[in-house]
């Protein structure tokens, strides 16, 4: 990270921190308020005020994948859906390559890579996409990317939305 003015003066186009969000609802799996709720519902908040925005003004998601049933609970905890409507909402390849809502465009952490700290991938591959330089991956609109890692057993959460120079 850097002031806007010295990003201005780099090789490659900058990308714009523009909201962010935490939050930690549980220490243990067991003490977790509710299975199909995430924090992420207060991170994504949090986010979306900070820059203004609404799940409508998101072209590319990068959500931390660790489980399968995790795309589907942030669609729905980051407000993409409703609650309990995942499963129809990702039905018939809406976040598929070349579906309608770009999500993890790299393949995300069950088909590119998953280290076992796969967030900072989420983060390298929003810039990307915001850059418009991710080639046969890129996807037509790109000026906003939401990005969601979590931690722990689905305790901890993190939103950030980043912008293109279109965006500020």
């Amino acid at each position: 990270m850097t002031s806007v003015e010295r990003a201005k003066t780099l090789k490659k186009p900058p990308v714009y921190v523009l909201g962010c969000g935490q939050s930690i609802s549980h220490a243990s799996i067991s003490s977790m308020p509710n299975l199909t709720v995430t924090a992420a519902v207060r991170s994504g908040a949090q986010a979306y005020k900070m820059a203004g925005l609404a799940p409508k003004d998101i072209d590319v998601l990068a959500l931390y994948d660790a489980f399968t049933i995790n795309t589907i609970l942030f669609l729905e905890d980051l407000g993409f859906c409703k609650k309990g409507e995942g499963g129809a909402f990702v039905s018939g390849g809406r976040i598929a390559p070349g579906g309608s809502l770009a999500v993890n465009t790299n393949g995300g952490g069950l088909s590119y890579c998953h280290p076992g700290m796969y967030g900072l991938f989420l983060l390298i591959e929003a810039v990307r996409q915001l850059r418009g330089a991710c080639d046969a991956r890129q996807v037509g609109k790109h000026d906003v990317a939401l990005v969601h890692g979590n931690g722990g057993v689905l305790s901890a959460q993190s939103t950030v939305i980043l912008g293109s120079q279109a965006t500020v």
